[in-house]
Formats: structure tokens, sequence, C-alpha cells
């Protein structure tokens, strides 16, 4: 091989080396909300991956598609409003009292057993707001297990998709 050919070899190595680094690796997670027994309108829930520190660093999925609504998800609005990601391919419906919602949510790999969280914030019209309606540390034992809910979510239950 020609020294050129052994430097062009070595610039594209390192280019393509540099671009699949660059893709994080990602699982999809099947993630099934049970909702507690109470009266009233659909709730709107977001679930967020927070750093260790509890700032919000990515949304991973919403329930309730109407953005009218999403200022009442106080917290998430904030982190939403100022990054303006897109969420319509990671939004779903409401879920009202006594349903169960199961939606795909998609991880990086990167990203568990690191400190990181999963924050499920939770609102209904004209009734409290929960900004943890529940908080998990997001490691493979939590992926694995039943998570109880503090507010409108009974529990969590995660499987891989």
């Amino acid at each position: 091989m020609s020294k050129i050919s052994s430097i062009v070899f070595f610039v594209l190595a390192l280019t393509f080396a540099g671009a699949s680094a660059s893709f994080a690796q990602t699982t999809k997670y099947k993630c099934m909300i049970q909702m507690t027994n109470y009266m009233g309108e659909g709730a709107y829930i977001s679930i967020s991956l927070v750093d260790s520190k509890g700032a919000y660093e990515k949304t991973l999925y919403v329930l309730g598609s109407d953005k009218k609504w999403y200022k009442t998800l106080k917290e998430w609005n904030k982190f939403y409003l100022k990054n303006q990601a897109g969420v319509s391919a990671i939004t779903g419906a409401s879920v009202t009292g006594g349903d169960r919602s199961v939606n795909v949510i998609e991880i990086e790999n990167s990203k568990i057993n690191t400190g990181y969280k999963l924050r499920f914030e939770s609102a209904v019209e004209d009734k409290a707001y929960n900004v943890k309606d529940l908080e998990i540390p997001l490691t493979t034992e939590t992926l694995s297990a039943k998570s109880e809910g503090t507010g409108y979510i009974r529990y969590v239950r995660f499987s891989a998709n």
C-alpha cells in the first residue's frame, strides 16, 4: 500500500469511527402506566429523563397531545418552552382514572446505571398537579420492576420492546 493510500485509509477509518460513536445506542421499552381511580378529566403526563441533580435533559414521552394543556405540567413546560423540542412524534392520548396506557419510549443505554432518573409529572384539569408523581432511578433493576406512583399514577412497569 502506498503512503498516500495509507493516509487516506487512516483518515477514512477515523472518520467512520467518529461517526459511529456519535450515534447513541438506545433500547426501546414498553412503558405501562396504570392510573388510580380518580374522578375527572384525563391526566396529562410527561415522562422525562433528568440528571442526578434533577435537571431535565430530555422528554421521552407526553401523554396528552393538546399543547394548550402543556402549561399544567408546570416544571416540564418550562423545559419544553426553553428547548422547543418537537414532541409530536412522542405524544399520545391523555389517560383517565382507572385506565392504563402502554407506550414505547426510547432510552440511551449510556444513561442507565449512571445516576439519571425517569420523572413522571402529572396534571389533571381543575385538580392537583404532581411534579414528581413518580421519579425512579434509571437502573436495570427499576426497568424490570413495578414502581408505585404518588398521585394519579398507581404504578408503572417497563418491558424491553
